[in-house]
């Protein structure tokens, strides 16, 4: 399975490039669920498009569809039975795209951009849950232009995760909303960032025994990500750790970087981060180790994703604003990597 490419500055590290790439910055990228026999990645990005491709085992991909929205794309997610990809942007709307059909409908809307979307799939019920700048989550049935429900947050939702029963927002207040999604979507508990500085990115992570949702990892802008349990065994549980920073050199200083997205091993347990230095890192939260990192791109990475098996790791690189309008180079085109990545998120022995 995939043939590693030669080495560029682009592309020091031979992956696998994803063909036909979006035209500006990826801000979502979304596997397919493991009711597909086949792998499909979609990226939502700035230019207002969402794209879709098969990747085969190969490694080649090859370019299915494409469905425009009015605004920049800021999240994807698949519907669990793999036949449609929801999508929610600048817009101020949220969109279900139908595969088969190549047709798109609008499934939400909100009073300013929807920085989240989620498929909920419960045994009693499923719906899609955004979550907007407007400072509102709201939980829909895509037959009905009206939510099942609405749900205030303290401030604008910067990023948030889904794993039933449990769900995360985080909001530009650093607070955390945690809910449970049990017979109806309710808020369990808010809790205070362990994190200094604006939060980018959350994901859901599994207890290893039980494999139900237990805690998140929270990556923010000043190259840290927590690692926190809903409810801690004990209080050392909960930790912080550096990453996405370098020393420059002779000077004392490091340069700290955003960590601008986060995401769980669906096998393993264990997690990639990348940033905006151009790294991804491999790490195994329980030991505390890093696994992995690789040799840093000319761009930032801008998101990350694993296909349902675990064999895949693809991530995104772009320019990501970090460095402001006069780092902006037109001429580096966005890309999209892909890297077999099974053997190299192994934990640690203990």
């Amino acid at each position: 399975m995939f043939n590693q490419l030669g080495a560029s500055s682009s592309n020091p590290n031979k992956d696998l490039e994803v063909t036909s790439p979006p035209d500006d910055t990826v801000a979502a990228l979304a596997f397919s669920p493991p009711s597909l026999p086949q792998n499909f990645l979609v990226a939502g990005s700035w230019d207002c498009q969402v794209r879709c491709w098969e990747v085969e085992m190969s490694g080649k991909t090859v370019p299915k569809a494409a469905q425009g929205m009015d605004g920049p794309v800021l999240d994807v997610a698949w519907h669990d039975d793999g036949s449609k990809v929801f999508m929610g942007g600048a817009d101020r709307t949220a969109k279900m795209w139908d595969l088969a059909a190549n047709q798109t409908m609008q499934v939400a809307a909100h009073d300013a951009p929807i920085r989240v979307c989620r498929w909920i799939k419960a045994p009693t019920y499923s719906c899609l849950m955004t979550a907007s700048w407007d400072k509102t989550l709201k939980f829909w049935d895509t037959r009905s232009a009206t939510p099942i429900m609405t749900l205030p947050l303290s401030e604008r939702c910067y990023c948030a995760d889904v794993d039933y029963p449990m769900a995360v927002v985080s909001t530009a207040d650093k607070v955390l909303s945690l809910y449970t999604l049990e017979g109806k979507p309710q808020e369990m508990k808010r809790v205070e960032s362990p994190l200094k500085y604006q939060h980018r990115c959350v994901a859901i992570f599994r207890d290893k025994k039980t494999k139900q949702p237990c805690g998140f990892a929270l990556g923010s802008v000043e190259g840290r990500v927590a690692i926190q349990y809903v409810n801690p065994a004990q209080p050392k549980d909960n930790f912080t750790f550096k990453c996405h920073r370098s020393n420059t050199s002779g000077t004392g200083y490091q340069d700290i970087y955003a960590v601008n997205d986060v995401a769980f091993h669906p096998v393993h347990g264990t997690l990639a981060t990348v940033g905006s230095d151009g790294t991804f890192s491999f790490w195994d939260k329980d030991a505390r180790t890093k696994l992995k990192s690789n040799e840093a791109l000319d761009q930032p990475i801008t998101r990350c994703a694993f296909n349902h098996a675990g064999q895949i790791f693809a991530y995104s690189v772009g320019y990501d604003w970090s460095k402001g309008h006069e780092h902006f180079n037109p001429a580096k085109k966005p890309h999209i990597y892909l890297k077999p990545c099974y053997e190299d998120l192994k934990p640690r022995p203990s």
